[in-house]
Parts: C-alpha cells; sequence; structure tokens
C-alpha cells in the first residue's frame, strides 16, 4: 500500500458504481464491500464517500476502530496538494 490520491481522485469515489472512498486523517479507505457491515449502516458511509470524513469519525469513534480496521480498508495516503 504505497498509492496516494489528491482529494480530487477521492472525490471521484463517492458511490457504489464508482467505488466509496473515504478519507480520514492522512489515509484513504475503500469502504465500498464495508457498508454493509457498519454498525451504523451504509447511508452515513455513503454521505461521506468521495470527503474527508475526519471530524464525522472521531465523533463517534475511538483509536482502537481505526486500528482494526486500516489494515483492511486502507489503500493509501492523501497526498499533499498546493495551497492558493
Amino acid at each position: 500500500m504505497a498509492d496516494t490520491f489528491s482529494t480530487a481522485d477521492v472525490a471521484k469515489h463517492n458511490s457504489a458504481d464508482a467505488g466509496m472512498y473515504i478519507i480520514i486523517e492522512d489515509g484513504v479507505y475503500d469502504v465500498t464491500k464495508f457498508v454493509d457491515e457498519h454498525p451504523g449502516g451504509k447511508k452515513i458511509l455513503a454521505r461521506f464517500a468521495g470527503k474527508d470524513a475526519t471530524k464525522q469519525f472521531w465523533k463517534y469513534h475511538n483509536d482502537g476502530v481505526l486500528k482494526k480496521y486500516s489494515p483492511k480498508l486502507k489503500i493509501g495516503t492523501v497526498k499533499e496538494e498546493a495551497k492558493l
């Protein structure tokens, strides 16, 4: 897992057909196949697909959740982009 994604790359993955990626901190996670397992339901993952979900993730989860699911779901990191 050495892939890097721009936020624009992640934004393209915002539906079940296109794949559902979310950003947490600097990690990119493919939650496409996880939506049916998500305890909070698929609706919340669909709402944040293609977006940075860091704030919402930490509101409802602790570090243990990220450690548990990272090996299965993390597909890369967000590359730094120039700020204008």
